[in-house]
């Protein structure tokens, strides 16, 4: 019997060439033998599309190559790992590799677009950093529990880029309570303002709208119909959580 394990991670390192739809099923049959339930982590760097097999076989994928903690390697594996967001649910994630967020390549406000985007795709929340050496910075992302309930919401429906235009974007995915988890991204060097519209983003369009700015941790006073506009600086996001309230 398996005492004290929680999570398995199967890298993809110094396999034997033996395809992965193979030989990860091998580890699965031993975890249900474990006598306790084993979150287990696929990681054979996207190779063969895990999303389209590895829901039978494990609780998560990589869907992507590693990471590396810049910005333009951070949009790239979440570019990629979106293409699959359709076949998360919950009992099996897609993972687009572990969170950046503390290790010094990236500016804060990266750091701060990194766990939205992370958070908002349901992405496994996986500390990369050394966390016996945290900034107050560095713990205040990771520590927000406002982001954190929209990754862990119940409903477990990965967000997408419902929209882009040039280098603003708009990702947004339903939540639990008739909410949607909205992020306004800017992937530009100059600030843009950015639109979120509703028929973009599946709210009826003539709905009455109260948002939430879980970064902020505030709500905003305005009341919105039709499309919510902000201005957003350089390599930045806005984060909200909808509600209509009519």
């Amino acid at each position: 019997m398996t005492v004290g394990i929680d999570y398995l991670k199967y890298d993809n390192c110094y396999n034997d060439g033996t395809k992965p739809t193979v030989r990860y099923p091998v580890m699965t049959r031993a975890l249900t033998k474990a006598g306790r339930p084993i979150f287990f982590s696929l990681c054979e760097w996207g190779d063969l599309h895990p999303a389209l097999w590895g829901f039978k076989v494990g609780n998560s994928w990589r869907t992507t190559n590693d990471i590396s903690d810049n910005w333009n390697s951070m949009l790239s594996i979440i570019d990629l790992n979106e293409v699959y967001a359709d076949l998360a649910r919950p009992g099996g994630w897609n993972d687009p590799d572990m969170l950046e967020v503390g290790n010094g390549g990236m500016k804060n406000n990266e750091y701060i677009a990194h766990f939205s985007l992370w958070a908002i795709s349901k992405a496994p929340l996986l500390l990369g950093c050394d966390v016996r050496n945290l900034t107050k910075e560095t713990f205040n992302i990771i520590s927000n529990q406002e982001v954190i309930a929209v990754n862990q919401d119940s409903l477990g429906i990965q967000a997408k880029k419902v929209r882009m235009e040039g280098n603003s974007e708009i990702w947004a995915g339903p939540l639990s309570g008739n909410r949607v988890a909205l992020v306004l991204l800017n992937r530009a060097t100059v600030p843009h303002s950015i639109t979120g519209n509703w028929d973009d983003i599946g709210i009826p369009e003539n709905s009455v709208i109260e948002a939430r700015d879980v970064w902020e941790h505030k709500t905003l006073e305005t009341r919105f119909v039709g499309n919510l506009t902000v201005n957003v600086e350089p390599h930045s996001c806005k984060m909200f959580v909808l509600k209509p309230i009519a």
